[in-house]
């Protein structure tokens, strides 16, 4: 039986990569910091199978510790500081953990090795908003690295020293770009979140408007259950390699919004929906779009969900969850 190793195990590809590993037949070990981790009980509820183990991406110690009682065939780096937001707030905590925190984790991989005849592999949680100011569309593997916040900064440097860990000591070290991926998991921090759970209050007649920021900039957004699946993927090649993962679709912020209105049933959506300047980043990134055609190729992968079903999933899933929670 396979043994991973998942950092980041609480959250949206956390919880979906737990589930696609476990029908696999894996074994799977979910890192998490602290001894009453306030969501170690959401995994212990819903997904009872993973093994908890002790382990901080600032700790290289901890780190080496988990990586040595574990034993895994697989590592999968997905915890970081994911909210863009924050990363503006908390530049230094956020360089720390989604930065150095890579590093902290291919040291103790390659202090620890492996089986000699089957190494540890591991994945790293790349994305797209390492592109920032894009130099070209759609972005590929080859794009330049234009990253418009820390939390960009960060993924970048996660990237390279990924990169150079594969170059410099032969570790089977992939990186996967992933573009957004968002679903009925997604934090409630999130904008796509923030946007289909406001729709569903409305709509319930628990709230009266969504304030947003900018309903511009472009995303390519598509399911995290599809995009783990690509993450497994890319260990079982026979050689480490970097893929984009992402539809090669894009759409604005405020199609987003007015189709997740239009699922719950709302046509003027402008009517419900606010701007304002302190939802508004130092500096945005103002469109993301990627060619998946590397990814098509050498893993075989597709996206099953639509933008249009992804959408109807998490109004429907948010429509659900407040409904029941006021009896509505």
């Amino acid at each position: 039986m396979p043994r991973a190793l998942v950092t980041g195990i609480t959250g949206q590809d956390g919880r979906f990569l737990a589930d696609l590993l476990h029908e696999k037949g894996y074994e799977v070990f979910g890192l998490m910091k602290g001894q009453n981790n306030p969501r170690s009980s959401l995994i212990a509820d819903e997904h009872p199978y993973v093994q908890v183990v002790s382990g901080d991406l600032c700790d290289l110690t901890s780190l080496i510790a988990a990586v040595e009682t574990v034993q895994p065939d697989e590592v999968y780096n997905l915890g970081a500081i994911s909210f863009v937001a924050m990363s503006f707030n908390q530049a230094e905590l956020t360089a720390n953990v989604s930065g150095v925190g890579v590093l902290r984790m291919l040291e103790a991989i390659r202090v620890v090795g492996g089986n000699e005849n089957n190494p540890i592999r591991f994945y790293q949680a790349s994305s797209s908003e390492m592109f920032g100011k894009v130099r070209e569309s759609p972005q590929t593997e080859m794009t330049p690295c234009h990253p418009r916040s820390p939390y960009g900064c960060a993924k970048a440097f996660g990237h390279a020293v990924t990169v150079n860990y594969r170059e410099s000591y032969g570790l089977f070290a992939c990186s996967g770009i992933l573009f957004n991926h968002e679903s009925e998991r997604r934090g409630l921090e999130f904008v796509t979140r923030k946007i289909t759970n406001a729709v569903a209050r409305i709509k319930l007649g628990l709230q009266h408007e969504l304030v947003l920021g900018d309903l511009e900039p472009r995303r390519d957004w598509g399911y995290a259950g599809d995009y783990v699946k690509a993450m497994w993927l890319m260990l079982q090649q026979d050689e480490p390699d970097d893929f984009v993962v992402a539809t090669g679709e894009t759409y604005q912020v405020r199609e987003f919004v007015r189709l997740a209105f239009e699922v719950a049933g709302i046509d003027d959506w402008q009517r419900y929906v606010r701007q304002d300047p302190k939802f508004l980043r130092p500096a945005e990134v103002d469109l993301l779009v990627g060619d998946p055609s590397k990814a098509h190729a050498q893993l075989n992968w597709e996206r099953e969900v639509s933008f249009v079903d992804l959408v109807r999933r998490m109004v429907e899933h948010d429509l659900a969850r407040e409904g029941s929670q006021s009896g509505s």
